[in-house]
Formats: C-alpha cells, sequence, structure tokens
C-alpha cells in the first residue's frame, strides 16, 4: 500500500478548480487504483492523501491526459508553491470501530 501525500499553497483558483479536482477524484478512484482520498484547507494551506495498492498504478495516474491538464494549472496558478510525496505504509492499524467502516 501507498499513499500519495500532496501539500501545497494555494494560489489564484479560478472556476475550473473545484470542477476539476472532483472529477480527478472521482476518476482516480474509479480507473486508477485509488482507494480512498482525504482532502483539508486551512488558510491558504492545503493537503491531500490518497491511498493506492502499487506504485505502477500512482505513475500510472500521473500520466492520465487530464492529470496532467490539471498539473500544469497548478504550476501556472493554482498553487503558489506545492510538494508531492509518495510513501511506502509498513503498517497501519486503526480501533476496531474505524476497520469495520472500510
Amino acid at each position: 500500500m501507498y499513499a500519495v501525500i500532496f501539500t501545497a499553497t494555494v494560489g489564484d483558483q479560478d472556476e475550473r478548480y473545484g470542477d476539476m479536482a472532483e472529477k480527478l477524484r472521482d476518476l482516480a478512484m474509479a480507473g486508477f487504483g485509488c482507494t480512498d482520498f482525504i482532502s483539508a484547507t486551512q488558510g491558504d494551506q492545503e493537503i491531500a492523501v490518497s491511498y493506492w495498492q502499487d506504485e505502477a498504478d500512482i505513475k500510472a495516474w500521473k500520466q492520465q491526459a487530464e492529470h496532467k491538464v490539471a498539473q500544469q494549472l497548478g504550476k501556472t496558478g493554482w498553487y503558489k508553491h506545492y510538494k508531492v510525496e509518495v510513501v511506502k505504509i509498513l503498517r497501519a492499524y486503526a480501533n476496531s470501530d474505524a476497520l469495520s467502516e472500510s
């Protein structure tokens, strides 16, 4: 299991941003092996964590055409700064109630 951690300082997010973010999240989960996606914004800081079964799915997602368009829009204005970290999850655990919800 892998996680992709995206952190950013928000820039100029036009009306396309929200629609694009929702569309890409749905596409990643439906067709590219993303198993979960969580995001939060506080002030001008944004974080998103997505979970994937394997690194090949992450690499395929990075090359997906609409995702590449969004990446370019992010670089040219939606974000002032961003960072992407791909991490391998060595261990995961939760309380029994959380496990039964998954």
